[in-house]
């Protein structure tokens, strides 16, 4: 993690202290962008791309945790999660990366993952998408 300057800089970048001449600040706050913020672009870049998105279950409008359903026109669902904090690189801490949890399996299967996170986790987002491929609207976590 590269040392991150302040309004106070030294000659080097470094925020001053007034026990050493200069030392790097190693902690960079990543900001998140609110969950409902989220969806709703989301939404409007999967309808820009010619599919159709619905909110199926709204959660906590700060920091919900938000999960994907796609179906295709094969009638098989593809459900995206949030993708695991050990998969998350430290250069994208405030980029919300996801996971393909199940691909291209019957609705059962979803509903069944959906239930069993719900009583984990009651405040998530299931956003429902129509569209063959999601392309570049959701950013997988590099395994």
């Amino acid at each position: 993690m590269s040392p991150v300057t302040c309004q106070n800089r030294c000659d080097e970048g470094h925020h001053p202290s007034r026990f050493a001449l200069c030392r790097p600040l190693l902690y960079k706050p990543a900001m998140r962008l609110r969950s409902d913020i989220y969806v709703s672009a989301l939404i409007r870049r999967v309808f820009a791309a010619g599919g159709f998105a619905a909110v199926e279950r709204k959660g906590m409008d700060q920091a919900g945790a938000i999960f994907v359903r796609r179906r295709g026109r094969d009638g098989l669902e593809t459900i995206y999660a949030p993708a695991p904090q050990s998969l998350v690189d430290e250069d994208a801490a405030g980029d919300r990366l996801f996971e393909i949890r199940l691909d291209q399996v019957e609705a059962a299967e979803v509903d069944a993952l959906i239930s069993r996170e719900l009583k984990w986790d009651s405040d998530l987002w299931v956003l429902e998408i129509e569209m063959d491929a999601v392309g570049d609207l959701l950013p997988l976590a590099k395994a």
